[in-house]
């Protein structure tokens, strides 16, 4: 661990810890769910953690949220959820965890090394059970730190308003089989992940092709399928947007521009500062897979500085709020987010250009969307591998996507805030959505993903679509460019052009897009000017 931490450039351990593995914690219904317990051998503890995950007690899970910290002088709970690892009962997806974790606090506060406060930490479904405990947070509840942790899990706020079909299903797949014995045949699986999801999401009908995937795993998903409203009460338990009008409790929030919860993050973060309570803000050059590799000497160093500052009493040494990594310029402290900035407005043109001023409001573009050829997903903010920062030149020249591309620009134009996007726009099928993406395009003509943004059921008028969050430069000599589609698939459900729900349709129909131009159709840049 001495090695671990060395590499990890973490400050230097401070004491043995030993290990009591597969505790039995008893939940109110009966069942006992499992946990390891890190016990520092130190008679002045730092303070204890508790961390509730579903993808075992293992490692790296040991390590990163284990070790580190009781090496660090910290009782840590490692717990695996209902239904996984040894615990009691159905593994039930974010549906158990308010009761769960609140039976955990409860069995917590008898055990006779309990330091009478708790801190909470974990990324991912790890972040979504800390929400569950903060939807209700009990007085020792002290601080929390929530590495890309959702506090909505429903499948259309997943999807910003269409359900994110590859992240559900994977996930799904992954989480239904991790526990399988034969660790060659899982690995081997894993590496095939993201071509066996797509092909399954190009099934129809998609239930069946899901469940071929699937097997007997995941009973959830055709349930979650089955609900793409995101006002249906079938995800009212999945949500707990109240906690960020109510809890008091520090958080740090950690996070990537390229995260697939992204945009939940910098809500959290904004709700809370905006209601005065403590809260950090570090967004990386990150996608969800690398909070555990590239990103992990950050998210523990900060960790521990939270947990001393807000667990221990210990001065606070965060230079400001938020910390923000800026692609081109580096690491930049803010006193808030978003920071202040000056609006670029650029306008589409005919012939596929980008330019300061408007055309004229009697020209459009025209583009078809084929449900049954979809406009496919390259890069962006994914839970697989294949996400991130990606070649999409190739996406250009589909003649389903429209383009409009800048002049090389005369010096570095730097990004911070959220884009957005507004186009005139009409489609006589009404059951159509929109995908916009802003690109960086080079010298070569090559082009890279920086920013996304999906509206599902768009409307046949000026539709508004706000875009992922960036801290991006785009050197002098590159241009920008805004490309507009029908879809983006699988990473978001395809729109089938029918109104039929996904699971049991088979009926394809397209949709004919004009993006009408003008002064209407926008893209608007926040532009820092230092």
């Amino acid at each position: 661990m001495a090695r671990l931490g060395t590499a990890l450039r973490l400050p230097p351990s401070t004491t043995e810890f030993a290990v009591d593995r597969r505790v039995r914690v008893p939940m109110r219904d009966g069942v006992d769910l499992i946990a390891d317990h890190y016990a520092p051998r130190t008679d002045r503890p730092a303070g204890t953690l508790l961390v509730r995950a579903p993808y075992g007690r293992g490692w790296p899970f040991s390590g990163v949220f284990g070790a580190v910290y009781a090496a660090r002088g910290y009782h840590v709970v490692l717990q695996s959820v209902r239904g996984t690892f040894g615990s009691g009962g159905e593994f039930d997806p974010f549906v158990h965890e308010v009761d769960d974790g609140a039976d955990t606090v409860r069995w917590l506060r008898e055990q006779p090394w309990f330091t009478g406060t708790f801190g909470t930490i974990g990324l991912s479904y790890l972040g979504w059970t800390q929400w569950a405990l903060l939807s209700d947070p009990p007085p020792e509840l002290k601080a929390s730190v929530i590495t890309v942790g959702p506090h909505d899990v429903s499948g259309p706020r997943w999807g910003t308003g269409s359900f994110a079909l590859n992240d559900f299903l994977g996930w799904s797949d992954l989480v239904s089989r991790q526990e399988n014995p034969n660790r060659l045949l899982l690995l081997l699986r894993q590496a095939r992940a993201q071509q066996l999801v797509t092909k399954a999401s190009l099934g129809s009908p998609l239930g069946t092709s899901s469940r071929a995937l699937l097997g007997a795993g995941a009973p959830w998903f055709e349930s979650w399928l089955d609900h793409p409203d995101s006002d249906d009460p079938f995800w009212t338990g999945l949500r707990f947007g109240d906690a960020l009008k109510r809890s008091e409790v520090p958080v740090l929030f950690l996070t990537g521009w390229q995260d697939l919860f992204l945009e939940q993050t910098l809500e959290q973060y904004t709700q809370l500062r905006a209601r005065g309570v403590s809260a950090g803000l570090t967004v990386g050059p990150w996608t969800h897979g690398h909070m555990m590799t590239k990103a992990a000497p950050t998210v523990l160093r900060e960790t521990l500085d939270w947990l001393g500052t807000h667990l221990g009493g210990e001065p606070a040494t965060r230079p400001a709020p938020v910390r923000i990594h800026v692609k081109g310029a580096g690491w930049r402290d803010l006193p808030e987010w978003p920071p202040a900035a000056t609006n670029l407005v650029l306008f589409p043109h005919p012939g596929g250009r980008l330019r300061s001023a408007p055309t004229r409001s009697d020209q459009s573009v025209t583009f078809v969307y084929n449900p049954a050829d979809p406009t496919p997903t390259v890069g962006g903010r994914l839970l697989s591998p294949a996400g991130g920062y990606r070649d999409d030149t190739g996406l250009s020249r589909r003649a389903d996507t429209v383009t409009f591309t800048g002049d090389p620009l005369p010096t570095d134009l730097r990004v911070i805030g959220t884009p957005v996007v507004e186009l005139s726009h009409t489609c006589p099928n009404p059951h159509n959505d929109l995908f916009v993406r802003i690109s960086q395009v080079d010298a070569h003509g090559d082009s890279r993903n920086v920013s996304d943004g999906y509206l599902a059921a768009a409307p046949s008028a000026t539709a508004r679509i706000e875009l992922d969050s960036v801290a991006w430069t785009f050197p002098a000599g590159s241009r920008v460019r805004v490309l507009v589609a029908g879809g983006s698939h699988p990473r978001f459900l395809r729109n089938r052009g029918t109104g039929e729900l996904s699971s049991g349709a088979t009926a394809f129909a397209t949709a004919r897009h004009t993006v009408h131009l003008g002064d209407a159709t926008r893209v608007t840049l926040p532009v820092s000017g230092d």
